[in-house]
């Protein structure tokens, strides 16, 4: 989205604003062009027009772990729908929330209340809320209804190693983690993804977005698409090239299939854009189906209707690919949702409207803005055993949504210029940022291929590489994973910290081991911090399989962030045997290990420990009381087990992080995390309360402030924490987390809304990168 929008709680309580400025809702270059290409069916063009010219319906996605989104939906259709029915505002009925028919489990929804009308009646204003803090919490994700469309053709399992090559802001990246962690039990999928954007400070946004998932399986790294470099990885002690099983390729684009959102596309449109990125377009594809494991599926996606950006893309990249490729067919997959064939049949059209319908015809002067790859084939034989038809163009006005093109990309064998691979370890080590490129054998002008690294052949290369390789594996052993000290390295945006693994021996493991009785399967050699110098105060954890990714690739990778907090460093729990107490963040990642300080909790103790700030333990039930007794002080697992034969009661297992202490029990979750729960359970929380709360929170934050922070000085996380409260104290924004839970996944948690504040603010705490204008829209 990068012409407008942004995800985030407060983007998303803007977005349901029903008003659009004034602005004269047409192009005549647009119609001439679409009309003359014919990518709307005959009879369909008023109504395709039309469509154009209505504000987009908000739609939302129910996000997270399966069993939660079952219990957030069911929240929603039995309480805040149900509430819609027969509600009259202005006279007007009501317009019910629709689901959308071709999303998997009712998790999608679709409505045209608009932001005035929600304020406008205190049953709306409930159900405005409610989506509010949802999705602050990351339990509800606003996102555009074809923008879900790309991550469910993926097809993706939990044992899948995926790359999302352009993935700010991150909406589709979010889809990309639950389908990893289907199954909640599962604590390390085997898989994991990549999550890369060009822009140092819209990867912020990203980390934003996997931080409310709470996924130690998501990296967030910083590179050009067109050039990400290859990854090593260790399998059975040799290093192997990293391929991966599923790529999203949602490129950079025109963004006309955004017209209803992004107003701005109407006066801005021109031929020109599409012509300017369709060469980067190619260039990230190519780099892609390079990186596609064999049999591995890539989805190629954009906001644009543009036959340019669109078929010519993929038919130049099939055409390359001499057969390594195809197509797949789809078009049994979302049952209902309505799209269109790819086209075959397209002509060039240069901003001044003049038209050219092959290479040969396009003048000299004119050959640097038009390319041979943006033309059909003439080989009809050959165009044929494209299945170009198999590609898919969502139209606006078919299902009331954006427009949007997708294809679906099967790789069969290796790409014909990577065919003689050789060896990984036989190659040069690659700079960040660079994939040496050498020029494809190309007669059709089309721009140069990058390939796998050339061997390394005389003496001084080879010297080269040892004493890299030497480097590399001494930071391995110390279990440092960079930043990298090469000066080559362009570092743009914030110098992030290192990423440090524990070492093996580390004494400051044992007593977390001893205190939580941690499973002896407790990946232990998966803790990171993010210091290597001074004490350890932050703990995190990544799986096994990102270890090794980022062991094999400091040297190489420009890693924005990693790993999940999971314990805090807290002095006060020394005595009592661990400096170290359980962070909610990493909660459901490290349940499954512990085996000891767990207390199963009943519904009614649950609603006492979100709803009270530092409960008596007379106040909890006689079983938990008698539980407690005997345990000694200090950090806890509160566990909540629905039980089967309430069906009215909350039915999903919830994982709390509590203290316990001499007299008294708590729970240390953020803000909008209990909310969500007692929400669940069915407890009122409402907005005339917010002043009592905030009072009631500045006692309990700062009681938790000092809990959490108990040494002298202060790490990088709690800097971070106060410019965040800064910056949200002049917005006048409302802390969506106490400083107890702030982590350094929360750099730019508040993307788009801080933009003014942090304008004087030194720190990659700072803005969103700006809009850029419709020739550049990411949705």
């Amino acid at each position: 989205e990068r012409s407008g929008g942004a995800d985030g709680a407060a983007v998303f309580a803007q977005g349901w604003a029903g008003g659009y400025p004034e602005i004269v809702k047409e192009n005549e270059l647009f119609e001439r062009y679409y009309r003359e290409l014919g990518i709307v069916p005959a009879g369909e063009w008023a109504a395709f027009m039309a469509a154009l010219r209505e504000p987009l319906p908000a739609t939302l996605r129910i996000t997270g772990y399966r069993s939660h989104a079952k219990e957030i939906l069911h929240c929603l259709k039995e309480k805040y729908f149900k509430e819609l029915q027969n509600l009259e505002v202005d006279g007007q009925k009501v317009e019910m929330p629709q689901s959308l028919s071709w999303y998997p489990e009712e998790l999608a929804w679709h409505t045209n209340l608009s932001r005035k009308i929600l304020r406008k009646s205190p049953q709306l204003e409930k159900f405005h809320q409610f989506l509010v803090s949802e999705t602050e919490c990351g339990n509800i994700s606003r996102q555009e209804a074809v923008s879900m469309i790309p991550p469910l053709l993926l097809n993706i399992s939990p044992h899948h190693k995926i790359l999302d090559m352009c993935a700010a802001p991150g909406s589709k990246t979010a889809q990309l983690i639950e389908m990893l962690h289907a199954d909640m039990n599962v604590p390390f999928p085997k898989g994991f993804v990549i999550a890369n954007d060009v822009d140092n400070k819209r990867c912020y946004l990203l980390v934003h977005q996997a931080k409310r998932l709470n996924s130690p399986c998501i990296m967030v790294v910083n590179h050009d698409a067109s050039s990400i470099p290859n990854l090593q990885i260790d399998v059975d002690g040799r290093k192997e090239i990293l391929f991966y099983d599923r790529i999203l390729c949602d490129v950079p684009c025109s963004g006309d299939g955004t017209m209803r959102k992004n107003i701005d596309v109407w006066k801005k449109w021109t031929t020109q854009n599409s012509l300017q990125l369709h060469g980067l377009q190619l260039r990230i594809a190519t780099r892609g189906v390079e990186q596609l494991a064999e049999g591995g599926r890539m989805v190629y996606s954009t906001c644009s209707l543009n036959p340019i950006e669109n078929e010519a893309v993929i038919a130049s990249l099939l055409e390359k690919s001499q057969g390594a490729l195809e197509l797949a067919d789809v078009s049994s997959e979302l049952p209902g949702l309505k799209r269109m064939p790819g086209i075959t049949k397209w002509k060039v059209m240069l901003k001044d409207g003049q038209w050219f319908e092959e290479w040969k015809d396009v003048p000299s002067n004119r050959q640097t803005q038009i390319r041979p790859t943006m033309f059909p084939l003439k080989d009809e034989e050959k165009l044929k055993a494209m299945n170009l038809e198999r590609c898919l163009r969502i139209l606006p006005h078919h299902q009331n949504t954006g427009g949007f093109f997708v294809a679906v990309l099967i790789k069969k064998s290796p790409m014909p210029w990577n065919k003689r691979q050789p060896k990984v370890h036989q190659k040069l080590p690659q700079r960040t940022g660079d994939t040496e490129v050498t020029a494809a054998n190309s007669d059709n002008g089309s721009d140069s291929i990058p390939e796998e690294p050339i061997l390394a052949e005389n003496e001084e290369s080879k010297k080269m590489q040892e004493l890299q390789n030497l480097d590399t594996e001494q930071s391995k052993k110390e279990g440092v994973c960079g930043p990298p000290p090469s000066k080559k390295m362009k570092l743009f945006g914030f110098k992030e910290d290192p990423f440090v693994f524990l070492p093996e021996d580390d004494p400051l493991f044992l007593p977390i081991q001893k205190f939580y009785a941690l499973d002896p399967s407790f990946p232990k050699m998966n803790l990171l911090t993010r210091t290597q110098e001074g004490k350890k105060r932050q703990l995190y954890m990544v799986s096994k399989e990102l270890r090794n990714v980022l062991l094999n690739n400091s040297e190489k990778m420009k890693v924005i962030n990693t790993g999940i907090k999971v314990w805090s460093r807290n002095s006060d729990g020394e005595q009592f045997g661990c400096a170290f107490r359980l962070a909610q963040e990493g909660i459901y990642t490290l349940y499954p290990f512990i085996h000891a300080r767990i207390i199963n909790v009943c519904i009614e103790d649950v609603k006492i420990l979100l709803t009270q700030e530092n409960p008596f333990l007379s106040k909890f039930s006689s079983e938990t009381q008698k539980k407690v007794k005997d345990m000694a002080m200090g950090s806890i697992v509160l566990k909540y087990d629905p039980d089967p034969e309430k069906p009215d009661d909350l039915q999903c297992p919830i994982v709390l992080c509590g203290w316990q202490g001499k007299t008294s029990l708590r729970a240390f979750v953020p803000k909008n995390e209990r909310l969500h729960y007692l929400r669940m359970m069915g407890v009122e929380v409402f907005k005339a309360k917010r002043k009592e709360e905030e009072l009631e929170n500045k006692t309990e934050e700062e009681g938790q402030h000092k809990l959490a922070q108990t040494e002298e000085g202060m790490d990088v996380e709690d800097k971070e924490h106060d410019i965040v409260t800064k910056m949200e104290a002049e917005i006048g924004e409302e802390s969506s987390q106490s400083p107890v839970e702030n982590s350094a996944m929360e750099i730019g948690d508040k993307s788009e809304d801080l933009d003014q504040s942090s304008k004087d603010t030194n720190t990659h705490v700072s803005k969103e990168s700006k809009d850029t204008d419709a020739s550049n829209v990411k949705d």
